[in-house]
């Protein structure tokens, strides 16, 4: 079978640990750069302190001697650059794309920025403020409070029990932890703990020695945590969450699944299971969301990550009243998953559709590069993704089956219901 991702790489490893993959993808005068910092929520295993690798996001942007803010922004506004930023549970990620010239540029300035980040209590007192109004807002919308209760009931030691913005109650007394942040910076912003992505117009050799004249004098100085295990849920547990003001209820039904796998079939049946049952293509979603039109809102979602995570459904139900209706179709569903022997054939139509749907997600450099940027965060190769889709060939229905019957078991289930506070 042809390898899912397409395109010729190179993947280097400096006396440092950085790694760098380098990507020619084709595409004319365009470069993008990725840089995955393999440190998220997961990482922030100490009470008191989550929130850490997402306030670093604002962090980093706050400068060195050598290129203040000012300066920084001038230099990208001249290349014409486009930036951003994001994090996750598992890994933090810089991002910029310009044209191939600016490219000696852009590596020095983000090599500086790496290794010699500087930044006085006020203005990471400024940064905590920021963080905490970003909470309140999000904390303005119910899916946001849903999911941070979710989780919270979800994984009793695992770091994963909170959010990437972190609990509030650590938001709010980040303002008084400024050397634990120069800490955290030091402990997890090394180079082998961080690979670094260059997609485009770019040649394998020059992109080399740039990044080694660059990047090469990074320290290394890794902190490795000891991250608990996610133990068992012991379930079924339920959550109740009320909103102060009038609002649609909530259905999300989340069953703890195992730890991303490229060797196992684990990961792609998960998948295939996601897109036959419950996505927008699923006889349920037909009839709850079409015909019925008694949710408004309705999905499953598979996300991959390092550690044991959750298969979550979401259902935003119209009629409260109708709540325990979705919940008993959900439910049916998933002992239908159990039992259903999937057609030949129209298993290989979803194996087709998800390929299909991937591959096009790379018809552009930041496209190709982005992508990359997750699945290296979880293996730290791109070969990651054609091992995957090795797997997604081999699923079988009864494979299919299995799987339902492992992990979507009542023991293994937490169900949260958002409703109006009366």
């Amino acid at each position: 079978m042809t390898k899912i991702f397409p395109f010729d790489y190179d993947q280097h490893d400096y006396p440092n640990g950085l790694r760098l993959i380098t990507v020619p993808t084709g595409f004319p005068h365009i470069v993008s750069l990725y840089i995955v910092v393999h440190v998220g929520s997961r990482n922030e295993t100490e009470a008191g302190k989550s929130g850490f690798a997402h306030l670093f996001e604002h962090m980093m942007f706050r400068g060195t001697a050598a290129y203040p803010p000012e300066r920084y922004e001038f230099v990208l506004k001249q290349a014409g650059a486009a930036q951003n930023a994001y994090t996750d549970d598992d890994l933090t990620v810089y991002h910029t794309t310009f044209t191939r010239e600016d490219l000696p540029q852009i590596l020095e300035m983000e090599a500086d920025r790496f290794a010699n980040l500087d930044y006085g209590e006020e203005v990471f007192r400024t940064e905590t403020r920021a963080v905490l109004a970003e909470y309140n807002k999000d904390s303005a919308e119910p899916f946001h409070l849903m999911h941070e209760k979710l989780r919270e009931a979800s994984f009793e030691r695992h770091p994963y029990q909170h959010t990437t913005m972190g609990f509030l109650r650590d938001i709010e007394r980040m303002p008084d932890l400024y050397e634990f942040s120069r800490q955290f910076h030091s402990r997890y912003y090394r180079p082998e703990n961080t690979t670094m992505i260059v997609a485009g117009d770019v040649d394998v050799a020059s992109t080399r020695q740039l990044v080694e004249a660059s990047w090469g004098g990074w320290k290394r100085g890794y902190f490795e945590d000891a991250i608990p295990d996610a133990l068992p849920l012991g379930g079924p547990k339920e959550v109740l969450v009320e909103w102060p003001s009038e609002t649609l209820p909530v259905l999300q039904v989340a069953y703890r699944t195992p730890a991303y796998s490229d060797t196992t079939v684990e990961s792609a049946a998960l998948d295939i299971l996601s897109y036959l049952y419950f996505s927008s293509s699923s006889a349920l979603y037909e009839e709850l969301v079409l015909a019925e039109q008694s949710c408004d809102v309705f999905f499953g979602m598979y996300a991959d990550h390092v550690d044991p995570y959750l298969y979550v459904v979401t259902a935003r139900v119209k009629e409260e009243s109708q709540v325990e209706l979705v919940r008993r179709r959900v439910a049916e569903t998933v002992e239908l998953m159990k039992t259903e022997v999937v057609d030949a054939a129209r298993l290989e139509t979803v194996k087709s559709h998800l390929r299909y749907g991937f591959a096009m997600r790379m018809d552009h450099t930041d496209g190709i590069a982005g992508l990359l940027a997750r699945y290296v965060a979880l293996k730290r190769s791109p070969e990651t993704i054609n091992r995957l889709y090795e797997q997604y060939a081999r699923v079988t229905a009864e494979d299919l089956q299995r799987v339902a019957r492992t992990y979507f078991v009542e023991e293994n289930r937490v169900t949260a219901q958002l409703r109006t506070k009366v």
